[in-house]
């Protein structure tokens, strides 16, 4: 009878070294993370993400979700460019109510240092508003986005974006077609850097 030689299994985890990730300047590098690998080469374009309690601290925002890429690591840390935001569907699904009309804005915009990122705003109104009204509050919210961000630099568009301080200005803006209860933007992505 042939003796069956069993291959000695090789463990990985032990040749894999532990990476902290930390979050762009633009949030004050704060550490989001660790991740593990056995190469740093396999850990560019990996993604992260992080809530916006984590980074800021603050309970009332938790229901934002960062996204960022790693992009570089130098020893055994690994830091991360930004790739867009989400906010959850529950939150999104809270402000809703019977009797009132929801308005997305979908908008692809340009900023100022050449970056291309795809900008999805909901506008929920305070009643039920017409086909004909929500097609113009729509056309408002693109008009707005697209100016905000070509006089912003891409930074400057993220916090402004985070902060809530650009949501603010369209929804000051497009309530002077409809009364409004609220603007959000609910979700970012980057779609290219400059060249």
């Amino acid at each position: 009878m042939a003796k069956v030689r069993r291959r000695r299994v090789r463990d990985t985890w032990k040749e894999k070294k532990w990476y902290t990730v930390t979050a762009p300047s633009l949030f004050g590098e704060k550490e989001i993370g660790v991740t593990p690998a056995r190469d740093p080469k396999l850990l560019s374009t990996r993604r992260v993400e992080a809530t916006m309690r984590e980074l800021t601290g603050d309970f009332s925002r938790q229901y934002v979700k960062l996204k960022f890429e790693i992009e570089n690591v130098t020893g055994d840390k690994a830091t991360t460019k930004f790739i867009g935001h989400e906010v959850t569907t529950d939150y999104v699904r809270s402000m809703i109510r019977r009797g009132t009309s929801r308005v997305d804005a979908p908008k692809i915009v340009k900023t100022k240092d050449g970056y291309k990122v795809k900008v999805h705003t909901l506008a929920i109104t305070t009643r039920r508003a017409k086909s004909s009204q929500q097609r113009y509050m729509r056309k408002i919210i693109e008009d707005k986005i697209e100016e905000l961000a070509s006089e912003k630099t891409f930074n400057e568009l993220v916090e402004g974006i985070v902060t809530e301080k650009i949501a603010s200005e369209i929804y000051h803006e497009a309530k002077k077609v409809y009364p409004l209860k609220r603007v959000e933007i609910i979700k970012t992505k980057v779609l290219g850097e400059p060249a």
